[in-house]
């Protein structure tokens, strides 16, 4: 039984095949209008090349492909070419591999082949299209004549992007489900014994079956008082004892993401019971914001409103006693939480086209400011976090518990991350479909019995 059989079955193939055709058509649709209103004759999407480690050696990164390719596609092969004319069936121009050195993956999945006219070539300048053609690309030398990258069509194909076909938030389901087999495995692992992030990192990986350059971002692992370095990934090699851990931790199906945290304490002693109730506290008010991720409200609306949630906890567990408007209005939850409440997600982790407005000054690192509508997909992820740096302008404050703040502090901190798709009622959320605790040490899901997709 292959990978795939066990995430989504036959019959969840011959289904994607099928959201997939759906997905093409829809955007052959709509890039053809946009190519008609831009004046352009035809769009020619490159996959990409491998770029240079260095320019001082011939050591190459793997393939990330270019996303407007991989919009329509997850073949991930270098020197590709998608052909879309407006009118016609969109063509896939493969380059020959002569290459010894390496061989090229093979796709995971063949679901989409059926959706285009594909062609293997030695050069692509000789098959790209006439007339005024717009050239999508990191990698220009097979260009030509064409328009590369004009700006306004990549802001038009970047707002394609910001609605999620069927066929695309079933590839986001998948990927949750992958990922959901790394969190239980490496849960369990830090509930029996003491192990080092890097054993953890790499217990994650085998578990979704995935290397390291195919996750959609490096994974963060953070034991104890690292878990207040947002993106720790320099991995501890050795145990050290710690009582909690986070792990910042997504896979990857089709060129899309999933983006999981969970958040998990063990032992006794009050620092680690203190430290629980806290825990218990943000999985509570991170499945209210869920919840409250409703069709027409600004998502800038529901970031503050995770203020006035942290700010509640905080006061639940002592660490203040000042109300919790005061608490937001005087900025002590940015200190305890001072990243956005979430971002766009798809085939990147930080998708893009929802963040065109800039969000209020007081909120920097807010991702995304739209108003919420049907067919976005996005992360809901609180947190509270004892980082130095930003409580030592508060430690004159005598409304603060310290004694209990520095008990705390050796945990480092706390993050719920769930992946959310916008539907007319409820939100869907793809993470508590695979996952469905968050916080805490309750048992989840094992790989074997992953439930199919709800879509």
């Amino acid at each position: 039984m292959s990978d795939l059989d066990e995430l989504v079955g036959e019959e969840g193939q011959k289904h994607l095949r099928s959201l997939h055709g759906a997905h093409v058509t829809q955007l052959s649709r709509a890039v053809w209008g946009v190519l008609q209103r831009r004046g352009y004759d035809a769009l020619v999407l490159h996959s990409g090349m491998p770029a240079l480690r260095s320019s001082f050696d011939d050591n190459y990164w793997p393939l990330r492909c270019t996303p407007h390719y991989q919009h329509w596609l997850p073949l991930a092969e270098p020197g590709c070419a998608l052909i879309v004319e407006p009118g016609k069936r969109a063509r896939l121009l493969r380059t020959l591999n002569a290459s010894y050195w390496e061989a090229l993956p093979a796709p995971e999945s063949a679901h989409f082949w059926e959706s285009f006219d594909v062609e293997e070539v030695r050069s692509l300048k000789d098959r790209l299209p006439r007339g005024r053609v717009a050239f999508v690309g990191e990698d220009l030398r097979d260009a030509g004549t064409a328009e590369t990258n004009p700006k306004a069509l990549l802001a038009e194909l970047d707002q394609l992007r910001v609605h999620k076909t069927p066929y695309e938030v079933e590839c986001l389901a998948v990927a949750n489900r992958r990922a959901a087999a790394g969190h239980e495995q490496v849960r369990q692992l830090f509930a029996q014994a003491d192990r080092p992030e890097l054993e953890l990192h790499l217990a994650f990986l085998g578990a979704t079956r995935q290397d390291d350059v195919e996750t959609p971002y490096k994974n963060i692992v953070a034991l104890g008082k690292h878990a207040a370095t947002l993106h720790h990934v320099a991995y501890d090699k050795r145990g050290h004892g710690a009582q909690s851990l986070l792990l910042d931790a997504g896979a990857s199906f089709a060129g899309y993401c999933s983006d999981i945290t969970r958040t998990w304490v063990k032992g006794g002693g009050a620092a680690a019971g203190a430290f629980g109730e806290l825990v218990s506290a943000v999985e509570r008010l991170q499945q209210e914001l869920c919840g409250e991720a409703r069709l027409g409200r600004p998502y800038e609306e529901l970031h503050d409103d995770s203020h006035r949630k942290v700010a509640a906890a905080l006061r639940s567990v002592g660490i203040s006693k000042l109300p919790a408007d005061e608490l937001v209005a005087n900025g002590t939850t940015r200190a305890f939480f001072p990243h956005g409440l979430g971002h766009s997600l798809g085939l990147q982790c930080h998708d893009v086209g929802c963040a065109l407005v800039k969000p209020r000054v007081e909120n920097p690192w807010l991702r995304n400011t739209t108003t919420i509508t049907e067919g976005q997909c996005f992360t809901i992820e609180p947190g509270i976090y004892f980082i130095d740096a930003l409580l030592a302008p508060l430690r004159a404050r005598a409304d603060i518990d310290w004694k209990l703040v520095d008990s705390l502090a050796q945990m480092g901190g706390i993050r719920i991350e769930d992946d959310l798709v916008i539907g007319p009622g409820v939100p869907r959320n793809l993470t508590r479909e695979c996952l469905p605790q968050g916080g805490g040490a309750a048992v989840q899901a094992a790989f074997s019995a992953l439930p199919p997709s709800a879509s």
